[in-house]
């Protein structure tokens, strides 16, 4: 997984890039991003490139979900940030962190109008959860808290990755074929679809968002300003980035010995000492 995943900057991204901007598309994508100063450290992160191919943020996931925490690192507070784009202010989170209140508040609170969550499909959860629902509820919850649009992007499992994972498995192929395990949409600030929502399937959501349907919704409950008492609740962000090591002196970091092994390679590209 590592060797698979991708560097910020790096070609993948350089490629995302020129694709965002040939279609002038804002883009949204999840990705595996490899850590710069450790091997071990892999970054559940979301992408967000403008239509003229320019980066304009990397969320890294605050908190690994289930499973996940034997993978990915944590992120931290600097890449909890709403970002002015064509489409409008747009915040991002990562599935799983999309039921944080926190964190939702957080982009709420900066003036978040248009949501983004990606979301990866789940075939492997508990057999009493029904993961399209789970989806459309964290989903329509935001929009309607928010008053706000809400994009869902969900990964689906072809036959092509359960040949590939399952084999000759009949068990692990009817598994992984579990239905309502991915669903994808768009919901508007009154918490409902926009249009219908992809369930289990491959596709493209087409819908119309337009701001000013936030509005009226937000005239009558607006819990990022009328409808709320900061004067007794606050909250607080740590937007510092997190890094293992601070150089205090004026030299800054010592030179890298020679020969040092910067990564990452392939293995079979891993040069020799």
């Amino acid at each position: 997984m590592y060797r698979a995943a991708i560097d910020i900057p790096g070609p993948h991204l350089d490629t995302l890039r020129a694709a965002a901007a040939a279609t002038k598309t804002t883009v949204v994508i999840g990705v595996n991003e490899r850590g710069r100063h450790s091997l071990g450290v892999l970054y559940n992160s979301v992408l967000t490139i403008g239509p003229d191919g320019s980066l304009i943020a990397v969320h890294r996931k605050l908190v690994p979900t289930w499973a996940e925490k034997l993978t990915w690192t944590n992120g931290d507070g600097s890449t909890l940030r709403v970002h002015q784009t064509e489409v409008g202010p747009l915040g991002v989170l990562a599935c799983g962190e999309n039921t944080n209140t926190l964190a939702r508040f957080a982009l709420l609170a900066q003036g978040e109008l248009v949501h983004v969550a990606n979301y990866i499909s789940l075939p492997v959860a508990p057999k009493d959860y029904d993961m399209a629902d789970a989806i459309a509820i964290r989903t329509a919850a935001h929009a309607f808290e928010g008053k706000l649009f809400s994009v869902v992007s969900c990964s689906t499992v072809s036959e092509e990755i359960i040949d590939i994972v399952a084999g000759d498995d009949e068990e692990a192929a009817h598994m992984l074929r579990r239905e309502r395990s991915a669903l994808s949409g768009i919901f508007g600030p009154d918490g409902r679809p926009v249009s219908e929502p992809l369930v289990d399937k491959e596709g493209i959501v087409y819908g119309e968002i337009d701001l000013a349907r936030c509005i009226a919704p937000k005239q009558m409950h607006d819990i990022i300003g009328h409808y709320n008492r900061f004067d007794i609740f606050s909250l607080n962000v740590n937007t510092a980035p997190l890094q293992p090591i601070t150089f205090n002196g004026a030299g800054g970091p010592p030179p890298e010995p020679e020969g040092a092994l910067i990564g990452p390679w392939r293995e079979d590209e891993i040069p020799a000492r």
